[in-house]
């Protein structure tokens, strides 16, 4: 280990995103303990973090995202999708959609039965509540007064109205809330905003506390790996100002980098197929072949339109005009197109009767673009998506190299069994009843992608496989349960050493049944409270 020493603190966290701020903010709240929080990126100072629509200039910059790109993917014509992850306080909350979905009890549920006792939705709701200011007040199924303010949306289009209306002609109902514990139904979003301003978790959970005197904040530093004494983790061996340094941990090194980010510093660290690693350089700590397998995410497939007699985002954005009046409501009024999520509509359905929960998740919005980026097209038009919620193909996160700065190999491995590819083409194929049901028919929509003219199953899943791509929902890589491939315990501690724990997305072992972020932020609660529980405080 280097000589030179940034200090001695009881928790290490790696990573200020969704839960390593809130794992922060309630370590800290004990003014005995030290708690360091260490970020690669930097503070959030960036304008666009805070305006929400700020996503557009967010993702893909260097100065906020890691810029990851997914390895080529066969089953998706040998594409790789550009693959963004938040690299700044915040994490992912400071680029993401803003959505708050919690997922389904049955998801959680789910997780129990797999072997993690503690993890059930009745015993996980109690953290989705405890960091949520829900603007409808505080119930059964929310909570009020929390870090988290979670609001309605502040914009509004009539042709997003007339989609919810033609998916109640589809036999889809229509519901307010999609986060108690049953989300079937059709409605708008709810966001992580605070009147018209992004809510991420260091705006949230860390600003506030951010002055404490036990807690120190680590800005463009970057993990080079876990240091161990024996098999207990000491610390932490970092990259900052052009030196390596090390950050010494009394009590416990909590990984909280995402994903991507945590699957790696544990292989960085010895932690994983030690075969692979050995192969790398690395010297093995702990064999745990899980680490960077599981991955999961949502794969979405979207459909474009054509409408008429209607304004949608297109004719906004592309009008000197409209971008004028969209900024003076936005600085008058914080409303507006600035305010808004990637989509505003939401829908869970069910492929098949026969399915116990929804397994498909449809969401519009009133804009169509050809890629992230790139300006609206010149007509009116709106997008709507199909995500499939359950995907049985499983991808990785592996390293190439042993240099912490060297992007990890993202498999994504989309499509790869036959279920998936008939769920997301049936899941179309709903979408597309719903686009064209009678509640939509005023605005005449036409569909130019994939094009109406594709009709047969292979043609049209190989229209998916040529423009599908991702919500960016990845989780698993470090996966919870008690079978050889899980890498922590129920209580996130990395199996087979001591002082070192997960606590961020990668534990999930099933994806949840929706938008991922606000389960991130419950897994940073428990996990607080888990660590303090095991300290004896």
């Amino acid at each position: 280990m280097s000589s030179a020493s940034l200090g001695r603190f009881d928790y290490v966290i790696v990573g200020a995103g969704s839960a390593g701020c809130v794992l922060a903010n309630r370590l800290s709240a004990d003014p005995s303990v030290r708690v360091c929080l260490v970020e690669a990126g930097d503070t959030d100072w960036y304008p666009w973090i805070h305006v929400p629509i700020g996503y557009f200039y967010t993702i893909n910059n260097p100065r906020t995202d890691w810029c990851y790109t997914a390895e080529a993917d066969p089953n998706l014509g040998g594409r790789g999708i550009k693959y963004p992850r938040g690299r700044v306080l915040g994490g992912s909350s400071s680029i993401n959609a803003m959505v708050y979905i919690r997922g389904q009890a049955a998801d959680f549920d789910g997780w129990a039965a797999m072997g993690n006792p503690g993890w059930s939705w009745s015993e996980v709701l109690p953290y989705f509540r405890k960091s949520e200011d829900y603007h409808r007040g505080g119930g059964a199924a929310h909570g009020a007064g929390g870090e988290l303010r979670v609001e309605g949306l502040r914009a509004h289009w009539e042709v997003l109205d007339a989609f919810c209306d033609a998916a109640v002609q589809c036999g889809i109902p229509r519901t307010e809330d999609f986060n108690t514990g049953d989300n079937e139904g059709v409605g708008y979003f709810e966001v992580t905003q605070k009147n018209g301003v992004r809510m991420s978790t260091a705006r949230a959970f860390l600003k506030p506390v951010r002055n404490r005197p036990n807690l120190e904040v680590f800005t463009k530093t970057q993990v080079a790996r876990v240091a161990f004494d024996g098999h207990r983790a000491s610390g932490l061996v970092v990259r900052r100002g052009g030196a390596e340094l090390r950050i010494e941990a009394a009590r416990e090194v909590i990984l909280a980098g995402g994903t991507i980010g945590s699957a790696q510093v544990l292989q960085l660290s010895g932690i994983g197929d030690t075969v692979a690693l050995q192969r790398l350089g690395i010297a093995g700590v702990q064999h745990l072949p899980g680490v960077g397998a599981n991955l999961q995410d949502h794969i979405a497939a979207r459909t474009m339109l054509r409408v008429k007699d209607t304004i949608t985002l297109n004719q906004q954005a592309n009008s000197l005009w409209g971008k004028l009046k969209m900024g003076l409501d936005y600085g008058l009024r914080r409303r507006g197109p600035l305010t808004i999520p990637p989509a505003l509509v939401n829908a869970f359905v069910r492929s098949d009767p026969s399915q116990p929960t929804p397994d498909l998740q449809f969401v519009c919005y009133p804009i169509t673009y050809d890629k992230l980026g790139d300006p609206p097209h010149a007509f009116p038009g709106f997008t709507a998506g199909v995500c499939m919620l359950h995907p049985e193909s499983r991808g990785s996160v592996k390293l190439k190299s042993a240099d912490p700065l060297a992007a990890p190999a993202i498999h994504l491995n989309f499509l790869d069994t036959e279920a998936d590819c008939r769920t997301v083409v049936k899941g179309l194929r709903m979408l597309r009843e719903v686009c064209n049901a009678p509640a939509m028919q005023r605005y005449a929509p036409e569909e130019f992608l994939p094009g109406r003219e594709i009709q047969g199953d292979a043609e049209l899943l190989d229209g998916i496989r040529k423009m599908a791509g991702t919500i960016f929902h990845p989780v698993g890589t470090c996966k919870m349960g008690s079978d050889p491939m899980a890498v922590v315990d129920e209580r996130l501690r990395v199996r087979g050493v001591q002082g070192l724990r997960v606590a961020d997305a990668s534990i999930m072992p099933k994806i949840i049944s929706g938008n991922t972020n606000a389960t991130a932020i419950m897994i940073g609660e428990k996990a607080a409270d888990m660590i303090k529980e095991d300290a004896g405080r």
